[in-house]
């Protein structure tokens, strides 16, 4: 048998962990041959939830499944820890405006960020989920001693993911035909689902929408996604949430495919003219493990001032935090 590889999971008790650790433990991130050691973290008050999630994962007999820590202690969720879902986060509740999340959640991931560089493995892959995720991914990062921007990256497929099924749709197609959209900048109703390089069927995809479609109703319908789903349901996104996880951690751990580019939100090194040191999200390609930003596209002026504008919100953000930004090097 191989050798487990131990994977944490922060906000273990809450709805997307609980979708998310049942695909990890069938063997949808590391394939049918990986044995796993999970790592749940919660707050002490919900320890007990956990509990009762181990004796399911007991009564699903999971081959893969070698060895579950239940833990309340950052620094033991994530000792050696080779693969990191941070989802613990507070929620947004009522009359919350964003920068009031973010203040709540800042001491979390300093938390965090410095017990994953006391003890986790030094090429463990970390991605971040918890709200606001882009800063609080710069938060963790600028927290870890010894680790570096190479093993962080802010959730953005949820954001892909809905952009490419929302074109599919449009254009009638099965989303499978679609490729190269691109989610640019922050997790939030700023960010920019650019399809000026996306192509269906081979075809260019504004060649195949119209125009008017693609400005007035596709970008506010990508970006405002999650307050509809809000909305309809009563809470956010759980199901596509945790799927979104398990496809971003798969393809930074796998080599993604050699034509087109996936997204993903990364630390900017002022590519496209993006302030250096937000994290940010562009397209990339992962080559060896690694991630590369996809340079050299054309971009109008249309789609320059839509990334300057969640640009701006990100530098706010940071600034807004900018006290606990200790650097990692």
């Amino acid at each position: 048998m191989k050798t487990p590889v131990n994977i944490a999971i922060t906000g273990a008790a809450g709805r997307i962990s609980y979708a998310l650790i049942y695909r990890i433990v069938a063997g949808e991130l590391l394939g049918p041959e990986q044995p796993i050691n999970l790592h749940l973290l919660e707050v002490t008050s919900e320890l007990s939830v956990l509990e009762g999630i181990v004796m399911e994962l007991s009564d699903c007999i999971f081959p893969l499944l070698n060895k579950v820590i239940v833990t309340d202690q950052p620094n033991v969720a994530f000792n050696q820890a080779d693969y990191v879902f941070m989802l613990g986060a507070k929620p947004r509740v009522l009359g919350m405006e964003r920068h009031d999340l973010l203040q709540a959640n800042a001491e979390i991931f300093v938390l965090h960020g410095r017990a994953l560089g006391e003890v986790a493995s030094r090429k463990v892959k970390v991605l971040v989920a918890g709200n606001p995720s882009n800063t609080n991914t710069l938060i963790a990062l600028k927290s870890a001693q010894g680790l570096g921007a190479e093993n962080f990256t802010a959730l953005i497929y949820l954001d892909f993911h809905r952009a490419i099924g929302l074109l599919a749709e449009q254009a009638g197609v099965h989303p499978n035909y679609v490729k190269d959209i691109v989610i640019w900048g922050n997790h939030s109703a700023t960010q920019y689902p650019d399809i000026h390089h996306a192509q269906i069927k081979g075809s260019a995809a504004l060649d195949c929408v119209d125009y008017n479609w693609f400005v007035e109703e596709f970008i506010p319908i990508v970006q405002q996604r999650g307050g509809a789903i809000i909305e309809a349901l009563g809470h956010s996104s759980v199901a596509s949430a945790a799927y979104a996880a398990v496809c971003q951690m798969k393809d930074w751990i796998v080599d993604t495919r050699s034509e087109g580019w996936i997204n993903m939100a990364v630390l900017s090194d002022g590519s496209y003219g993006i302030e250096p040191g937000l994290i940010y999200s562009y397209p990339v390609r992962v080559v060896n493990g690694d991630v590369e930003i996809v340079r050299g596209l054309d971009l109008s002026e249309f789609s320059i001032a839509k990334m300057k504008e969640t640009e701006l919100e990100l530098k706010a953000e940071r600034d807004a935090v900018k006290h606990l930004l200790t650097s990692s090097d």
